[in-house]
């Protein structure tokens, strides 16, 4: 329930969750992050401070570049945020395609070979 329906200004203000903003309209419509392909466990880092950033950045990418002066996870930024991981990929896309992150993923978290899985699962059911 808004806080003060009687204020318009307070329209869109939430007492336990501040500003309701719909998902789509943050990013703008997209569901797909413009570069990059955000796996949970890949790490972001912001190339350089909030100083300097360019003026059009919402922001929530302000928040996301200011958050991830440390390398965090896309899930740590997310929670961090306290935004849903599909907007988070896409204002992450668009950080990245304006080269204002890094993104590494883990050695860990990289695909397997199809191939590979199979022959596992096979492993498993000769047990």
């Amino acid at each position: 329930m808004p806080s003060r329906p009687e204020d318009p200004e307070m329209h869109w203000m939430d007492d336990d969750a501040g500003p309701v903003v719909r998902a789509y309209a943050v990013t703008g419509g997209r569901v797909r992050p413009v570069a990059g392909g955000f796996d949970l466990v890949a790490f972001v880092v912001a190339r350089s401070g909030e100083e300097g950033l360019p003026a059009h950045l919402s922001p929530e990418q302000r928040a996301i570049i200011a958050a991830s002066a440390e390398p965090l996870s896309v899930a740590e930024v997310a929670a961090k945020l306290n935004l849903a991981l599909g907007v988070i990929r896409v204002l992450l896309g668009d950080l990245l395609a304006a080269d204002l992150i890094s993104m590494y993923e883990p050695p860990a978290a990289r695909r397997h070979d199809e191939d590979i899985l199979k022959a596992v699962v096979n492993g498993l059911r000769a047990l």
